[in-house]
């Protein structure tokens, strides 16, 4: 097969890449190269087209000849689309649209979307289910659930099939631990390394779903592969609630000694808790992580003390 995989210079993008690759497909990657890096694809086989998602023409060209689209493209911070809601709109949503359309117009066979457990905002019911309502609290998590709704009418007017699959905090080798809105994760292990205290924003109380990005990538391979699924959304979620200060005491357990932090006040459209139900994805996509937190966390440390 082939596939198209959008965003595939990022973080969960290029594992996604390798994945596919692994599998014996061929991979063709389209990215804006705005967060994706050429080294995330060193050593692959995949066929690389620098453009952008928001550029329906450029889609509809890297679509052609492929079997199923990754669609993974996204300003994918919550922060971000705090301060430029518009241009983030612009990507994840008239984004979305321009890749599902190329997909119809290319006849591809299935569209994958990355979404995220931002849809559900701060609801109430834990773990999360797809059957809860949420409503976003911020324009990330609007901007997702509109795409998810562009995907179920496009799979429900027969115009491509479509799978969304709502991440939880996904976290691993290769993901960007610079900037003022990096991923806790690879955030507080290059501070762990490097000896300097952390900031946790808000009372360390707060839980997240953490997921390693290797089983997230396998499960974007299930999501493209299962039968009678068009038209649904599943999380991808651990169903292990871990606070802030838990994580960084997994960290510290990695590393072998104490990590100093301090704390800051919390920010703006940061959800208090999150943890997801996966039971769904297990029984229609066959898909469970395989990867806890202290497993996950050790790699993901020992690739950043390598590099």
């Amino acid at each position: 097969m082939r596939y198209l995989v959008t965003g595939g210079a990022g973080f969960i993008g290029s594992a996604v890449v390798r994945r596919v690759i692994s599998l014996g497909h061929e991979a063709v990657v389209l990215d804006d190269f705005s967060t994706g890096r050429d080294a995330n694809l060193a050593g692959l086989s995949a066929r690389v087209l620098e453009g952008c998602v928001t550029d329906p023409a450029t889609v509809r060209a890297a679509c052609a000849g492929c079997d199923g689209v990754f669609h993974l493209a996204a300003v994918a911070s919550v922060f971000k689309s705090m301060e430029q809601p518009v241009r983030c709109h612009d990507v994840n949503v008239t984004g979305t649209l321009n890749v599902l359309e190329a997909a119809r117009q290319e006849k591809v066979r299935r569209v994958v979307l990355s979404s995220s457990a931002a849809v559900y905002g701060e609801a109430d019911a834990f773990p999360l289910s797809e059957t809860v309502q949420g409503e976003p609290i911020s324009p990330y998590g609007l901007h997702k659930k509109i795409a998810e709704q562009y995907c179920r009418l496009y799979a429900a007017a027969g115009w491509v099939e479509a799978v969304c699959l709502r991440y939880f905090n996904v976290y691993g080798p290769r993901q960007d631990p610079n900037g003022e809105y990096a991923a806790v994760v690879p955030r507080f292990i290059t501070l762990g390394l490097a000896g300097v205290p952390l900031t946790i924003f808000g009372d360390g109380l707060q839980s997240r779903d953490f997921l390693f990005v290797e089983d997230v990538a396998e499960a974007n391979v299930k999501a493209m592969t299962a039968a009678g699924i068009s038209g649904h959304a599943f999380n991808v979620a651990s169903g292990r609630e871990t606070s802030l200060l838990d994580l960084v005491a997994a960290i510290a357990a990695a590393l072998g000694r104490e990590v100093p932090y301090r704390f800051a006040a919390a920010r703006a459209g940061d959800i208090r808790r999150s943890v997801g139900n996966g039971s769904l994805a297990r029984q229609e996509m066959g898909f469970s992580p395989a990867v806890l937190l202290p497993q996950g966390v050790a790699a993901t440390l020992e690739h950043f003390r390598n590099e």
